[in-house]
């Protein structure tokens, strides 16, 4: 608390010896601007305080700037009196509308790095988390395949004899255990000691589903009834000795006397609770990239139907002053370059908002928004990009047609920060039940070692990203680099025939 306090505190701070310097500064310029742009020396006041302070400190600037012109740069000096009212008191206005549009501008750039910092730590901790989990799951392997080892080799010096059958099961990593027609267990094998944690003794004797406390996908008559008519599959909740559940993998089988003589039943378990955990942790970074799509979305419109109103709003504002017809040819020049500067303000708006979530993913489909981003790609980076689009590729699913955009987005990013490549290649092809997409550049190549995304050794954050998006959907990713280019490549399974596009496409 004490430091947000000492925070909140050097914003007003900076943002009042901000203020003061730039009328120090103007005053400086007197003799150079005489009475022209009193304003002049405040922009760059505002703009840091704007950007680096908040909205209140942005406001106490604002306020500062104004009367401090006011009192000593408006006629008549040194007084807040008025030598000609309308056009001082129009500047004023003028003045605090666009300071009032930088502080908004600053602070929605402050919330969205706030946004972007949370996301990035979160991802950060997800990847730990997932990074912790694998290498326990690699322990286990490692100590379960020890422990097997060893079992095999004292399975091996044993007698074939009945005991040793015995023991080679006990050996098994699987929890195997047999029971009677009373349900009741009459063999508990080693596996079954080291999955749930009771002993042969203790477990002999007793009902599997009462010690364990089982919990079954269907009733236990009808899985019963499956057993006796020739085995039954599935997965199931146990809880161990201490307290702990595993989710097991079990296989249900009916042991027979003689021809169709049941004389009790055999249950093989293995443990599969490391399996579902990494399912699960899958689904939920599918369900983060479904979020963060959201999220997209939500900030796309909020700029295009809030901000970007605001901008419009102020244009006509302007229009009107414009309009009044008694402006002097200096007030005229700065209501042209304020209109120009919005103009300007309103088409990054427009460009953000359509890079965030295009609009013409949803109406148009795939080939229209990549063919509008790969067109402000070339002109905003000056790569020379083709976009190759099979005319058959018709409209996909929605969230498919999302992931494929953001993908070939992904690409032609690291295309320009990283490749050092003057051309690109979009290629999107489609057969009967895949969808295929390539993105090539002549660039310098990708590092070896970041090529590894499939697990062992370094990755880089992108080519993982990358290859979760196209997981979620059952896809491969394959990448190819040297140092004459990359290619990466992407196939996406698809199970429904390719519907007409509400355009016409054509190869770009």
């Amino acid at each position: 608390m004490k430091h947000w306090i000492t925070l909140h505190t050097r914003g007003y701070l900076f943002a009042v010896i901000a203020a003061l310097t730039a009328l120090i500064l103007r005053h400086m310029l007197s003799p150079l601007l005489g009475t022209d742009n009193p304003y002049l020396t405040a922009w760059a006041a505002i703009c840091l305080s704007a950007w680096y302070c908040g909205i209140g400190p942005s406001i106490a600037c604002i306020l500062i700037s104004v009367l401090g012109v006011w009192y000593w740069f408006l006629p008549v000096f040194h007084s807040f009196t008025f030598q000609n009212p309308r056009s001082e008191i129009s500047g004023m206005v003028l003045f605090s509308l666009l300071s009032g549009l930088i502080v908004a501008l600053g602070e929605a750039n402050r919330q969205s790095k706030a946004r972007s910092q949370r996301e990035v730590a979160e991802r950060t901790r997800i990847e730990d988390e997932l990074r912790e989990v694998q290498g326990q799951l690699e322990s286990r392997v490692q100590r379960r395949t020890a422990e097997l080892h060893n079992a095999n080799q004292s399975l091996s010096r044993e007698k074939e004899t009945v005991q040793a059958q015995a023991e080679w099961l006990d050996a098994a990593n699987d929890a195997i255990f047999v029971g009677g027609s009373d349900e009741r267990i009459t063999y508990w094998n080693k596996g079954a000691e080291r999955l749930y944690g009771w002993s042969s003794a203790e477990a002999v004797g007793k009902s599997p589903h009462e010690l364990l406390h089982t919990q079954f996908p269907l009733p236990f008559a009808e899985i019963a009834r499956q057993r006796q008519r020739g085995g039954w599959e599935g997965d199931l909740v146990h809880t161990r000795r201490d307290g702990t559940t595993v989710t097991v993998s079990s296989r249900w089988t009916t042991l027979n006397v003689g021809k169709d003589k049941p004389a009790g039943w055999l249950e093989i378990n293995r443990d599969i609770t490391d399996r579902k955990a990494a399912e699960a942790a899958r689904r939920l970074n599918a369900e983060l990239l479904r979020l963060q799509e959201t999220e997209r979305r939500a900030i796309a419109r909020d700029l295009h139907d809030s901000t970007g109103q605001m901008v419009i709003a102020l244009m006509l504002n302007l229009g009107k002053l414009r309009a009044l017809g008694n402006l002097n040819l200096e007030e005229q020049r700065l209501v042209s370059e304020a209109d120009t500067i919005l103009q300007n303000i309103d088409r990054e708006l427009r460009a953000i908002s359509y890079l965030l979530h295009p609009p013409l993913l949803d109406d148009a489909g795939l080939y229209s928004a990549l063919e509008w981003f790969v067109e402000g790609f070339k002109h905003r980076t000056k790569i020379v990009t083709t976009l190759e689009f099979d005319p058959g590729i018709g409209r996909l699913s929605s969230d498919l047609e999302i992931a494929i955009f953001r993908l070939v987005q992904e690409c032609l990013t690291n295309v320009q920060r990283h490749s050092g490549s003057q051309e690109a290649t979009v290629r999107l092809r489609r057969s009967f039940e895949e969808v295929q997409v390539e993105v090539r550049d002549c660039g310098r190549g990708i590092p070896a070692e970041k090529l590894l995304i499939t697990g062992h050794g370094t990755v880089g954050t992108g080519l993982r990203s990358l290859e979760e998006r196209v997981q979620q959907f059952g896809g491969i990713l394959s990448v190819k680099s040297n140092n004459h280019g990359t290619m990466i490549a992407a196939t996406f399974p698809i199970s429904t025939p390719a519907t007409a596009a509400t355009n016409d496409v054509a190869v770009a």
